[in-house]
């Protein structure tokens, strides 16, 4: 299935996977399946990446065992399973190319939400604690994150708009919330017939990939300016999103 330039760009993704997990690249990791979605179908894309993404989830899920803000999790995790249930619907009524027109939308919005956070456009007011909105933030980090791996942004919000959240405790959050709703995902995947063997082969190809980049993003956060990183990833991911709002809209 991938062969050539095709697996190249797979590894690519993989490795830009585990760069984030290392603690460089913000959560860049769901551009693997932004830029697959411009060559392969994007459900190919997505089931290939996801068991690498949940590959590396596993050493995160030990290091941060119990660190993270309960209440938070379990509103987010609420709110996730519809959110995920929506994303497999959204699957079954609309085209391949509806799928890579959302991808695209969503690979260029996490770009500007990502720039509007850096330039403070986007500054939640510590409120506290709200269930609430802690279900709707998970809504947005279900469906997200099942139509392209990218939950980060409704996560990110709901987050920092408590108080009281150190970064430890911010990121164990995380680390929690996606595990399982990978997990979930997962089961569904295989419910709707995503995972083949072939492409699971394909997929444990890709996770010595990213170890690598989860091992480099260690290193690349003491010695390489995060701001250079973004600028020129930034810019790679709207181009991909654009890319795939054309191939979806011609």
């Amino acid at each position: 299935m991938l062969e050539g330039w095709v697996f190249a760009l797979a590894a690519f993704g993989a490795f830009l996977a585990g760069l984030s997990k290392g603690g460089f690249g913000g959560s860049l990791g769901f551009a693997g399946a932004a830029i697959l979605a411009m060559v392969v179908e994007p459900g190919v894309a997505l089931a290939l990446m996801l068991p690498v993404l949940m590959a590396i989830d596993v050493a995160a899920v030990r290091a941060f065992w119990g660190k993270w803000h309960a209440p938070s999790a379990g509103a987010i995790l609420t709110g996730a399973l519809p959110g995920l249930g929506l994303g497999a619907v959204l699957f079954y009524v609309v085209s391949a190319d509806g799928i890579r027109v959302l991808i695209g939308v969503l690979a260029v919005g996490f770009v500007a939400f990502r720039v509007a956070l850096a330039r403070g456009l986007i500054a939640p007011r510590p409120q506290g604690f709200d269930r609430r909105k802690g279900w709707i933030a998970g809504l947005g980090v279900g469906f997200t994150s099942f139509v392209a791996h990218a939950g980060g942004p409704p996560f990110a919000v709901f987050m920092l708009g408590q108080g009281g959240i150190g970064k430890t405790q911010y990121h164990a959050t995380s680390v929690i919330v996606f595990w399982v709703v990978n997990a979930l995902k997962a089961a569904i995947y295989s419910v709707m017939g995503l995972f083949t063997l072939s492409l699971l082969g394909w997929s444990a190809a890709l996770i010595p990939f990213a170890l690598l980049g989860a091992f480099a993003g260690v290193r690349a956060h003491q010695v390489i300016p995060e701001r250079a990183f973004f600028a020129v990833a930034h810019v790679a991911l709207v181009l991909t999103g654009l890319k795939l709002l054309w191939d979806g809209l011609t």
